[in-house]
C-alpha cells in the first residue's frame, strides 16, 4: 500500500469510528431496525471535515443515513459517506425510500461501509447497486466493532433472538444474596448508575420470578431526565407467580411487562395478571418443568426485541450458561466480603464458560467506583 493508501484508510478508520460511536446513541430505542450511524465528509484544503451526522431515529425510522442527509449542514454531493452497516435496498410497508436510493440521489461520490447486512432482502444488493451506478465503495472498514455495535440485530437477522447480556453482582467472597436468599445491597451507587445506563440502552430487562419474588424490583431507568428509557420488563415465570401487587404490575402501564409461562400455568392466574395489563405468553416447558429458554427468546425474537440486558440472578445465568444463549457476560465485584456463606453468584456452569478462552474472551476489566467490573463477550 502507497503513502496515499495508507493516509486514505487511516481516515476512513477515524470516521467510521465517529460513526459508530454517534450510532451507538440510538441503542435500545430503534426496535427492529440496527442502531446505524451514517458520517459524510468533504475534502477541503485543509483535509476532510464532516458536514453530515445522523444516526437511526426511535422507533427505526428515519434511518441513519436518510437522518445524516436531512442534517446536513451543507452540500452532500461529492463527498464521502461513511455507514456502519450496507444500507437498506427494500421498500417497507411504510414506503421510505431506501436508503441506497437516498445515497444515489444526494451525489456523493464515495460510500465506506462497515459491513455487509446479512439480512437477505439486502445482503450486498446495495453495495452491487452502488458500484454499479459509478461510486466507489469501500466495504469492511472496523466490520470487528461494527458486527459488535450491531450485534443484537444480527443474532435476530441469522439466529432469531435478541442477543443476551447477563449481568451479575457479587461480594468480594463471591455471593449474590445472603442466606435463604436474604437481598443484599452489593453495588456502590456509581456502579448502580451505570447499571441503569444499560438498561435505557437494551431493548429489555429480563428477570427470573425469584428474583422479582425475592425483591419486587421496579426494574426502570432512574436516571435524571432518562425515565422515558425504561425498556420492556421480560419476566420468566414459568407458573405465573408474579404477585399482583409487585412494583412491576403496580407499573405495567407507564412500562409494559411481558411475562413469559409455560404451556401449563395457570389460566386463572394469567386472566388476572391480563386484567392488570400484563402482557402473558406462554412456551413449551423443558425436562425440568421450567420454560424453555431457547423457544422464549426465538419468542421475543417475534416481538421484535434485539438486545436483552438480563438481572435474572445466579439461577437465571446458569441456565442460559447450560443452554448456551449468552452472549455478554458482565461480572461486577464489590470490595465488601459477606463474611458467611449466602447465595453463590457465578455457578459451576457459568464460571467453567468464562474460563475458557476458546469460547469467551475477557474484553474489558476495570472499575466503576469501588467496584470491579469485567466484560467478557463470546468469541468469534
Amino acid at each position: 500500500m502507497t503513502d496515499l493508501g495508507r493516509q486514505q484508510a487511516a481516515l476512513d478508520r477515524a470516521f467510521m469510528r465517529q460513526a459508530l460511536n454517534f450510532g451507538a446513541r440510538g441503542q435500545g430505542t430503534t426496535g427492529t431496525n440496527p442502531c446505524v450511524g451514517a458520517i459524510v465528509t468533504q475534502d477541503t484544503a485543509d483535509g476532510p471535515v464532516i458536514v453530515a451526522r445522523g444516526h437511526t431515529q426511535p422507533g427505526g425510522r428515519p434511518h441513519g443515513e436518510a437522518n445524516a442527509f436531512a442534517r446536513a449542514v451543507s452540500e452532500v454531493a461529492g463527498g464521502t459517506l461513511y455507514v456502519t452497516l450496507e444500507p437498506c435496498a427494500h421498500r417497507s410497508i411504510r414506503g421510505a425510500t431506501p436508503c441506497v436510493e437516498l445515497t444515489l440521489l444526494s451525489g456523493v461520490r464515495r460510500v465506506v461501509s462497515a459491513m455487509e447486512d446479512p439480512n437477505p432482502h439486502i445482503s450486498g444488493l446495495s453495495h452491487a447497486l452502488l458500484r454499479t451506478a459509478g461510486l466507489a465503495v469501500t466495504v469492511g472498514v472496523l466490520e470487528g466493532e461494527a458486527r459488535h455495535t450491531h450485534r443484537g440485530y444480527l443474532m435476530r437477522v441469522t439466529q432469531g433472538r435478541p442477543m443476551i447480556t447477563f449481568k451479575v453482582a457479587r461480594t468480594a467472597d463471591g455471593y449474590a444474596g445472603g442466606a435463604g436468599g436474604t437481598r443484599l445491597a452489593v453495588s456502590g451507587p456509581e456502579a448502580n448508575g451505570w447499571v441503569h445506563l444499560q438498561r435505557a440502552r437494551h431493548d429489555a430487562i429480563m428477570l427470573g420470578i425469584g428474583s422479582v419474588l425475592a425483591d419486587d424490583p421496579l426494574l426502570t431507568v432512574r436516571l435524571p431526565g432518562m425515565a422515558a428509557r425504561s425498556p420492556i420488563r421480560v419476566i420468566l415465570d414459568s407458573h405465573l407467580r408474579l404477585p399482583l401487587a409487585s412494583q412491576l404490575v403496580k407499573t405495567v402501564a407507564q412500562v409494559p411487562v411481558w411475562v413469559i409461562a409455560t404451556e401449563s400455568a395457570p389460566v386463572e392466574r394469567e386472566a388476572a395478571l391480563v386484567a392488570a395489563g400484563v402482557e402473558v405468553m406462554r412456551v413449551s416447558a423443558g425436562a425440568d418443568g421450567h420454560l424453555d429458554l431457547g423457544e422464549a427468546l426465538q419468542l421475543l425474537g417475534t416481538r421484535g426485541l434485539t438486545r436483552i440486558f438480563s438481572e435474572g440472578g445466579p439461577t437465571v445465568a446458569e441456565r442460559l450458561a447450560v443452554a448456551g444463549l449468552l452472549d455478554e457476560v458482565i461480572v461486577s465485584t464489590s470490595p465488601n466480603a459477606l463474611g458467611q456463606p449466602g447465595i453463590v453468584a457465578v455457578r459451576p456452569a457459568l464460571a467453567a464458560l468464562l474460563a475458557d478462552p476458546d469460547l469467551y474472551t475477557l474484553a474489558e476489566a476495570g472499575f466503576i467506583g469501588h467496584d470491579r467490573f469485567e466484560h467478557f463477550t463470546r468469541t468469534g
